[in-house]
């Protein structure tokens, strides 16, 4: 084995995996195009202070996970570990806030947390993700939900379960905050030594925890759905009820809080039997305070995000491999330019077309041919004839010309 290897939670992505990717990401501009949605990009690396104000400072993202360096100028910078906040930056600084809304955006790219590395989780990762600026409609909240749903189900994952619920306003979270607080401190002994550092500044992160304990004293807490204010809890019912009328099927999780801070009202999560441990494939929510906190207008929004890598593996079959139509033998040497240019004019005509380029005999080209799933075959040698992989039939033609009209 060489020395010389990717970096640890990284990975390569090889032609028949890339393959994969390359339908996802047609599919998800496809599915997304249709509803609107423009393609946007934003740098892989932004300003740290973007995520420590936009994420939130009590985050796991922001605590533990993000790669964070000191540019020449000595300017922190962070390689994006989500794709919200530099949408809004990207959405005040250019200022879209003018243009008709909502603004609809999908974006695709590589994005960078400091995790364990497993299965389905890697240090540098590939989401898609979608995102609606400057409208508090809750057709919105149901649209973007149900558009990963057929992105999901285009993609072939499977086992497919979505959650959802609503976390209200700041005002209530912050009222509830207070509530979930007290209730935690009478069962303190119980938490884990993460929870209890974080109860004074955000005591929702505890609903995030894995620790025995901690799920433990959470079984009898009171629950915010049960605390929306009644506009809130309206524009929940209209959500439900438009995700009823779209056919999706759902369940309403009061535990849910999602791991940033810049979510209000809905939010969602949709997770894979298929995968295991790491089973989420994506989520998202509403999120109507971060362009405001960014220095933009207040803008409500909404929008979400999934792992490439994650829906891949939900909806794993057989690897594709891109057979060509037609594979040029080479029996004769002196035919190497002619098969050469045989196949440039085949691909211009759009036949998938090789040729031999490495020497093979005769044999080994035919074989070749066979292992790569040609359809059909080309001889180039004292003559040239076309043979059909599939029935074995070969045929002579007088002239490549011949054979361009017929292989196109």
């Amino acid at each position: 084995m060489s020395d010389v290897q990717a970096p640890r939670g990284t990975f390569d992505v090889l032609p028949d995996d890339g393959r994969a990717r390359l339908r996802l990401l047609h599919l998800a501009e496809e599915t997304l195009g249709r509803a609107g949605y423009g393609p946007v990009e934003t740098p892989v690396f932004e300003a740290t202070d973007l995520f420590e104000r936009g994420v939130g400072d009590t985050t796991d993202v922001v605590e533990k996970e993000m790669f964070t360096f000191d540019d020449q100028g000595g300017r922190s910078l962070t390689l994006r570990p989500e794709g919200t906040a530099p949408v809004c930056r990207a959405y005040v600084e250019h200022g879209m806030h003018k243009a008709p809304q909502p603004v609809k955006l999908w974006y695709w790219g590589p994005f960078f947390r400091y995790e364990a590395p497993q299965a389905g989780r890697y240090r540098q990762f590939t989401q898609v993700g979608l995102e609606a600026l400057g409208s508090d409609d809750p057709s919105l909240d149901a649209e973007s939900i149900l558009l990963l749903d057929d992105l999901l189900d285009g993609a072939g994952a499977r086992g497919v379960r979505f959650r959802v619920s609503s976390l209200g306003t700041a005002e209530t979270r912050r009222a509830y905050s207070d509530e979930l607080r007290e209730y935690l401190r009478a069962r303190e002994d119980q938490l884990s030594d993460d929870v209890r550092g974080r109860l004074d500044r955000n005591p929702l992160r505890a609903f995030d925890s894995d620790h025995p304990g901690t799920r433990a004293a959470l079984e009898g807490a009171p629950q915010l759905l049960d605390r929306l204010a009644p506009e809130d809890s309206e524009h929940f019912g209209e959500v439900r009820r438009l995700l009823d009328d779209g056919g999706l099927e759902y369940e309403v999780d009061g535990t849910l809080v999602r791991g940033l801070d810049y979510y209000t009202r809905t939010v969602f999560e949709v997770e894979s039997t298929e995968l295991g441990a790491q089973s989420a494939l994506g989520g998202g929510g509403r999120y109507d305070g971060l362009v405001e906190l960014l220095g933009g207008p207040r803008t409500p929004a909404v929008g979400w995000a999934a792992g490439v890598e994650r829906i891949l593996l939900a909806a794993a079959g057989e690897a594709e491999t891109a057979a060509p139509d037609v594979y040029i033998v080479v029996a004769d040497g002196a035919a190497a330019p002619a098969a050469f240019i045989l196949a440039r004019d085949l691909r211009s005509r759009g036949v998938a077309a090789d040729h031999e380029q490495a020497g093979r005999s005769l044999k080994g080209q035919l074989k070749h041919a066979d292992r790569l799933g040609a359809a059909r075959v080309v001889i180039l040698g004292e003559g040239i004839e076309i043979k059909d992989m599939g029935t074995g039939e070969q045929h002579a033609v007088a002239t490549l010309a011949d054979a361009l009209a017929e292989l196109a």
